[in-house]
């Protein structure tokens, strides 16, 4: 039995202690502003929707939006960027989530509430899933 070598897969560079700290530090502060972008809604939904002027089971649907953008991102973002670099993913993930999270703050009303927190949805589960692997 003889194995197949694929001539386009680079052997790993060794990696210094320190360097995979750092990165394994920065992919750990990546995963928790995701995490907590995704839950810290459910606990403001009374201030939420005091603020919009909506009553809290519509203000519930800024998670709903934000968990579809998930669903919808994480397979999309996947098929789309396979053969990309996990580095430059990665930065172009949190970029995408960091400007989502942006245009969620300067929302004028409730519609694009609703369409930022999509949009800061779609970058969360490819990143946990290129992160996993690079981790």
């Amino acid at each position: 039995m003889t194995a197949v070598v694929d001539a386009r897969v680079q052997p790993a560079l060794p990696v210094s202690p320190r360097v995979r700290r750092a990165a394994i530090f920065a992919l750990a502060i990546g995963g928790f502003g995701i995490g907590t972008t995704e839950f810290v809604a459910m606990g403001l939904l009374p201030n939420i929707a005091h603020g919009l002027g909506v009553s809290e089971p519509q203000a519930g649907h800024v998670i709903s939006a934000y968990a579809l953008g998930v669903v919808v991102g994480a397979p999309v973002i996947a098929a789309l960027t396979a053969r990309a670099s996990r580095r430059l993913l990665l930065i172009a993930l949190m970029i995408a989530f960091t400007v989502g999270n942006a245009a969620t703050v300067f929302a004028p009303g409730y519609g694009a509430l609703i369409v930022s927190r999509f949009v800061s949805g779609l970058p969360h589960g490819a990143y946990f899933g290129v992160a996993a692997l690079v981790a």
